[in-house]
């Protein structure tokens, strides 16, 4: 959810390094009701806090690649994400999609419709850590497959620690932003949000609780599969 900056590529959709243009023109593959989506959605004046198509398209093959059917959506925004990720679902998968607002959601509900996968998409509008909470108290720990966090930065280890809980062994977590425009490499950049980040990614580096790959795709994304 952050502009581009410095030499960072970025996301797909606003970069002007030839070579990730390139790679996107070779590799998305999107359902008409994800382009009608990305559409509206960069029309947007929040429009910067669209998740990288070439990251989530990443989400959706490895998500078949390990079967999922249970995932957690920690940010919605105009619901992309979800939706890419209920499109690689099979019939009875699900989709918690947490956020504190409905209001951009309802941009992308109706797309979810046209895609055939509202079904699979359990929105549930009240701070995150509530909803994830709520989870684990109803006896869902380690049932999820996968979890993506791109919400509010503040809370970052907070969901990494609950979606550790709730997703299973051999589960993926994939953490958003985690270059945050590039900032995280400026010495000289030291604000509570940027701080936050790189404490995560260290975190992240030395947890053996998870392996571990920190990929430069979108605004960064850091992947944690759970052992």
């Amino acid at each position: 959810m952050s502009t581009t900056g410095g030499n960072h590529p970025g996301k797909s959709h606003r970069t002007r390094d030839p070579l990730i243009a390139y790679a996107v023109e070779h590799s998305l593959r999107h359902h008409p009701a994800q382009k009608k989506l990305i559409e509206i959605t960069l029309k947007h004046p929040l429009s910067v806090m669209l998740g990288s198509e070439d990251e989530l398209q990443l989400f959706q093959n490895l998500l078949r690649a390990i079967g999922a059917k249970k995932t957690l959506d920690v940010g919605v925004y105009t619901g992309l994400s979800a939706l890419t990720v209920a499109l690689a679902l099979p019939e009875d998968g699900k989709v918690v999609a947490c956020d504190i607002t409905d209001e951009f959601a309802n941009i992308g509900k109706p797309f979810w419709e046209e895609a055939g996968v509202a079904h699979k998409i359990d929105l549930r509008i009240a701070p995150a850590t509530e909803t994830l909470q709520s989870l684990l108290a109803n006896g869902e720990a380690e049932t999820y497959d996968f979890a993506f966090i791109d919400a509010d930065k503040g809370n970052y280890d907070a969901y990494y620690e609950l979606c550790l809980k709730l997703v299973r062994k051999n589960g993926i977590i994939a953490i958003d932003n985690m270059l945050w425009s590039g900032r995280v490499c400026d010495s000289a950049v030291n604000d509570e949000t940027t701080v936050t980040l790189r404490n995560l990614a260290k975190k992240v580096h030395a947890d053996d609780r998870v392996f571990v790959s920190f990929l430069v795709v979108g605004d960064g994304t850091m992947l944690a599969f759970k052992k």
